[in-house]
C-alpha cells in the first residue's frame, strides 16, 4: 500500500502560535523526503472563528496542532476532531494538567503567557549583541573578552554559529582568515580551550562559494570558487590552529547544532 509523501499541517492558537510550529519543524526535520505545508491561525479567541478554521482542517485531512489555554476552546477542538476523525495534538495541556495534579495549583489559562524575563533571558540578550558586535573580527578586543573564539575561512558557516552559541548565553567572536591578512595580536593572547577552528571539505566550499557568486548574480568561475585556492586557505588555516592548539572541527557533515553540541561539551569538559 502506498501512502503520501506530503501533508498539511494546521498550528491553532490563541496566540502567535510559536511554540507549535517549532514542535512541528523540529519533527518534520526527521523526515527529509516529506514535503508538507504549515498553515498557521493565530489568535483564535472565539469559538465561531475556531469552527470556521477546524472546516478547513477537515476538508485539507489535516493534522492539527494547537496551544489553546481556554477550556472552552479545548473542548470545543477536542470534540470536532474527534467527531470528524481528524487527527488533534494537544501541545500543552497534558503538560499543564500533570503540573496541576503534582502542585495542585490550578494555571492561569492566560493566552500567550510569557515566561518571566529573568537573568537567563537578559544574558541571552546580551551575548546575542556581543555576537553582532564582534562579527567577523570588527574589534579585536571582543577576542578577549569573548567566552568562546570561532576562526574559519569563508563560508564555513563562523556567524550562523555564532548566533545560534549566542542564543544559548555564550559570548562569541569570530574571525574570518585569510593567508595574506595579518592576524590581530589579541588572537594569540585568547587562551587556546576558549578557541575553536573551523573547516570544510575542498569540494564543498567550492560549491557553497559558486552558489554564493550565483546568488549575486555574478560569474561563479573566481579565484574565490577556485579548489586551487580553497586548498591554499585550507592549508593556511589548519596550520594556525595547530600552532594556537586549538579544537579543530571539520563542519562539512554537521548542522549548526551538531558543532555548537561539540563546542559546549568540550568546554566542558575542560
Amino acid at each position: 500500500m502506498s501512502h503520501p509523501t506530503s501533508l498539511t499541517i494546521m498550528v491553532l492558537s490563541d496566540s502567535v502560535g510559536g511554540t507549535a510550529s517549532n514542535v512541528v519543524h523540529a519533527a518534520l526535520a526527521q523526515f527529509p523526503d516529506v514535503d508538507y505545508e504549515l498553515k498557521n491561525f493565530p489568535f483564535i479567541r472565539e469559538e465561531d472563528q475556531l469552527t470556521v478554521v477546524l472546516e478547513k482542517a477537515k476538508r485539507f485531512n489535516a493534522v492539527v496542532l494547537h496551544t489553546f489555554v481556554d477550556p472552552i476552546l479545548v473542548e470545543t477542538i477536542e470534540t470536532f476532531c474527534n467527531g470528524n476523525e481528524i487527527t488533534c495534538i494537544d501541545v500543552l495541556n497534558p503538560l499543564i494538567r500533570e503540573v496541576t495534579s503534582r502542585t495542585n495549583t490550578m494555571p492561569q489559562h492566560k493566552p500567550g503567557a510569557k515566561h518571566k524575563l529573568d537573568d537567563k533571558y537578559f544574558n541571552r540578550i546580551s551575548a546575542l549583541e556581543f555576537a553582532v558586535q564582534y562579527d567577523d573580527g570588527k574589534d579585536p578586543k571582543g577576542f578577549l573578552e569573548a567566552d568562546i573564539v570561532i576562526l574559519g575561512i569563508s563560508r564555513t558557516s563562523k556567524t550562523p554559529l555564532s548566533i545560534y552559541m549566542a542564543n544559548q548565553g555564550y559570548k562569541v567572536a569570530n574571525l574570518p582568515l585569510m593567508p595574506e591578512s595579518k592576524l590581530p595580536d589579541e588572537i594569540w593572547q585568547v587562551d587556546s580551550n576558549r578557541m575553536v577552528g573551523l573547516t570544510n571539505e575542498e569540494e564543498m566550499l567550492s560549491n557553497i562559494r559558486r552558489e554564493r557568486m550565483l546568488s549575486y548574480g555574478m560569474d561563479p568561475e573566481t579565484p574565490y570558487s577556485s579548489k586551487e585556492r580553497i586548498r591554499k586557505e585550507i592549508q593556511y588555516a589548519e596550520e594556525l590552529y595547530r600552532k594556537l592548539n586549538c579544537q579543530i572541527i571539520n563542519v562539512s557533515s554537521k548542522s549548526i547544532e551538531e558543532t555548537s553540541a561539540i563546542i559546549i561539551d568540550s568546554l566542558k569538559n575542560r
